[in-house]
């Protein structure tokens, strides 16, 4: 019993936190430690930092077209 009340929690708090995601994701990132550990990690991935480097600066070929 209460392993499927254990897992009912968990479901709810899932769906709880999905529908608040951006609510929680402003919470989350309020403090300048959490926002710069999740900006630090997220361009600690490769593919992610070369799209965002070309799409704040193009290649210069782009703007002679």
């Amino acid at each position: 019993m209460g392993r499927i009340l254990s897992i009912l929690l968990i479901g709810f708090g899932g769906y709880f936190l999905f529908q608040n995601r951006y609510r929680a994701m402003n919470v989350l990132f309020k403090t300048s430690f959490l926002r710069r550990l999740a900006v630090s990690s997220f361009m600690g991935i490769p593919g992610v930092r070369d799209r965002l480097m070309k799409m704040v600066f193009p290649p210069e070929s782009a703007e002679l077209k």
